[in-house]
């Protein structure tokens, strides 16, 4: 049963388990009871995003080559961020968890490869977890 890196927002697939929003804020406009019924997720757990001031940064990124730098700058102070014990010590737990329960983690953003959930999946893959796509 291995860990799904999703869109919050998008359809869930078949057997993915419980989903986690790695997310600053909540969707807006979305009652709170509704938040798995939409397929935004199960469980907030803003933990796993970046910090606001790095978030902000994040958003400030511009598309495309030109944007290269300041992304692998947001990476790698969002890795940091990680490294921290609380959000280190909740990677490996996840990544150890991905080989015997269903789970997914997520977040808003339309380009995975421009959002911090990238960062997570390296990070999770680096530890041992079991990702399918």
């Amino acid at each position: 049963m291995p860990l799904r890196i999703v869109r919050l927002g998008t359809p869930r697939a078949a057997g993915e388990g419980t989903r986690i929003g790695t997310v600053r804020r909540p969707p807006r406009g979305v009652p709170k009871a509704e938040f798995a019924s939409r397929d935004y997720y199960d469980v907030w757990y803003p933990l796993l995003s970046p910090s606001a001031d790095l978030m902000a940064q994040g958003q400030q990124v511009p598309p495309g080559q030109e944007g290269d730098k300041a992304w692998e700058a947001f990476a790698k102070q969002f890795r940091k961020e990680l490294a921290q014990p609380e959000a280190s010590r909740t990677l490996d737990l996840l990544a150890a968890l991905s080989h015997h329960s269903a789970m997914s983690l997520g977040c808003y953003c339309e380009d995975e490869a421009r959002c911090h959930r990238s960062v997570l999946r390296a990070e999770l893959a680096d530890r041992g977890a079991d990702i399918t796509d």
